[in-house]
């Protein structure tokens, strides 16, 4: 059931501008390869499927609920617990495998795989249309002839497939509420927030010429605990982060000021998570790559977590979710799947808490489903997951719960808790001058 993929070209040099795939190359897309670049056929084993398309919305769905799962009939393969675990250890990543280790009562519940991933047409065509004009420059820091879709769905090496993660589809605007949970020796604290996100590069009819360096806004408004309430943050996201620098205004009602924050991005620590979570760990990762060494490990059949419907479910008290040490295992679902295999080391004369990261990256959507993360010692300090769904009403891939897991003292931290709140909104109507420094004292009032 293991195997391994080589790489399908040979890592080339960050600081060199990669070639753009030849159009023989893309016409694959669509053919033996899905439209965002995975193999379309299934294994050899029948332990993953062909992808056929992806899930389409139950008929009981209706825009505006939570998202009813479409496998809740499958059947529990197997679990992996600490016990047996060593049977599996191939298809772990490392730090899954230490969390098994340290929780004994912790299981993976392992079902069928299911290749839900969708996306627009439109996403399709773009990605299809970038293929062979997509092209990383400033040593990897930027691109340039890429908008909407995927850059490089034939990528050539680590750097590319993080830029795919970065710029994979997650809607055109989303407005939502949701919670995060900072667990400190098994005490958890839930912070509320009401978040809006402007995606800038992947909007219908985004051309490149267009973007003027803007990748998203983002912003949100703590509406609990009362101490946090009102607290307000703006986001103006670029494209090419050592280019423009990210600008980030923090709005504090203890003193009805608002401030610009010195720096929101790579080891900086995100507001509100009792340090327990750096500002590059949002969605996985986010942010320039350029602190970093990247190499691309090769492809690999990995148990991942995967169509986390059941987590999502409306009305699930969060603390039947959030537990002293982990999530609930019982509420999560994790699959094989093949990934793309991404390392990521410090470069001499920086500084981060995680010197090492391996990356798992979905190749179906692009999500990074699981990360390994080292100190400098090579130490193993962290896991981070994402528990993904297919959304309905947009369809595209995107985690409904991330995770970061702190090995060695045994805390940890959520985000996405939205059980108990409504459901996104991926039809908001979002105004991108809403997102500057002068709107965000309104947003806390």
């Amino acid at each position: 059931m293991y195997r391994t993929f080589a790489a399908v070209l040979l890592s080339v040099a960050t600081s060199q501008v990669v070639a753009k795939v030849d159009p023989l190359q893309a016409d694959r897309l669509g053919r033996d390869l899905t439209p965002l670049g995975a193999e379309q056929a299934g294994n050899n084993e029948g332990t993953i499927p062909a992808w056929t398309g992806g899930v389409s919305a139950p008929s009981s769905y209706r825009p505006g609920m939570h998202h009813p799962d479409p496998y809740a009939a499958d059947g529990e393969l197997f679990r992996v617990t600490a016990q047996n675990q060593a049977q599996y250890q191939a298809q772990l990543p490392a730090g899954l495998s230490d969390l098994l280790q340290r929780h004994p009562d912790y299981a993976m519940r392992v079902f069928p795989t299911r290749r839900s991933a969708s996306a627009p047409q439109r996403i399709y065509d773009a990605t299809k249309a970038n293929a062979v004009k997509a092209e990383l420059i400033a040593n990897g820091n930027g691109l340039r002839g890429a908008a909407a879709g995927v850059p490089f769905p034939i990528p050539q090496d680590g750097i590319e497939i993080i830029w795919n993660h970065i710029l994979h589809y997650k809607g055109d605007q989303n407005h939502f509420i949701n919670n995060q949970a900072v667990v400190i020796n098994g005490n958890p604290n839930l912070i509320k927030r009401d978040r809006q996100i402007y995606y800038v590069y992947g909007r219908e009819g985004m051309t490149t010429a267009q973007l003027d360096n803007t990748l998203l806004l983002y912003k949100y408004v703590v509406t609990a605990p009362a101490k946090l309430a009102n607290t307000a943050l703006v986001v103006q996201d670029p494209l090419d982060q050592v280019l423009a620098t990210r600008k980030a205004w923090r709005y504090s009602p203890d003193n009805r000021r608002v401030r610009r924050l010195p720096t929101l991005a790579y080891d900086s620590v995100q507001p509100d998570t009792s340090d327990l979570a750096t500002a590059d760990v949002l969605d996985t990762y986010n942010g320039a790559p350029d602190r970093y060494e990247w190499s691309l490990v090769g492809k690999q059949e990995m148990l991942v977590p995967y169509n986390s419907y059941q987590v999502h479910q409306k009305g699930i008290p969060y603390d039947q979710i959030v537990q002293t040490k982990t999530l609930n295992p019982e509420l999560l679902r994790y699959e094989l799947h093949r990934v793309w295999i991404v390392d990521a080391v410090l470069r001499t004369g920086y500084r981060h808490p995680y010197a090492a990261r391996r990356f798992y990256v979905d190749e179906d959507s692009w999500q990074i489903l699981a990360v390994d993360l080292r100190d400098k010692e090579g130490e193993l300090i962290g896991l981070q997951e994402a528990h993904p769904i297919n959304y309905y009403d947009v369809p595209m891939v995107s985690s409904t719960l991330e995770t970061l897991y702190h090995l060695q003292d045994g805390n940890y931290f959520v985000d996405g808790l939205d059980n108990n709140e409504p459901m996104y909104d991926f039809n908001a109507n979002i105004n991108p001058r809403d997102f500057s420094p002068q709107a965000l004292r309104r947003e806390g009032n």
